[in-house]
């Protein structure tokens, strides 16, 4: 399963900003992952909507998160920002899929997928971060 740019900045986003320990700008970011300032703009109102971080905006203004990195899991995470029918047939409202009902692929692709959530749901954001030197960098 492929995870979209839009997740997977997300999740940056949350690494870095839990590996601080004071509150960070998206300049900061985004010259430490080098990301567009406007794309991270929307991951991080999509978090802060999710509940994830705590923006302030203004001179002083930054983004920390609005819980612990142990209450944030992973699954969650994606599950929030990730459309989770990965082909056509998951999708009863707006599936045309002239085999669905009659092939196994949708079994196996749902249990793969299952596989990968499950994974996901054994890791928290403080898990994550080993080393925040090295997540949030130096230059931050």
């Amino acid at each position: 399963m492929r995870l979209t740019s839009h997740t997977d900045y997300a999740l940056r986003v949350l690494l870095y900003v839990g590996a601080a320990s004071r509150t960070v700008t998206i300049t900061q970011i985004s010259e430490a992952y080098n990301i567009s300032k406007e794309h991270l703009r929307k991951v991080v109102h999509a978090l802060s909507q999710l509940g994830y971080l705590h923006t302030t905006q203004g001179r002083n203004g930054g983004i920390t998160l609005a819980m612990s990195a142990e209450r944030i899991n992973i699954r969650r995470v994606v599950d929030q920002l990730e459309n989770a029918n990965i082909v056509e047939c998951f999708d009863r409202d707006t599936n045309t899929c002239a085999i669905d009902g009659m092939c196994r692929l949708k079994k196996a692709l749902f249990e793969a997928r299952e596989n990968f959530m499950k994974v996901l749901e054994q890791y928290h954001l403080s898990d994550l971060i080993t080393n925040p030197r090295l997540i949030a960098f130096s230059r931050a």
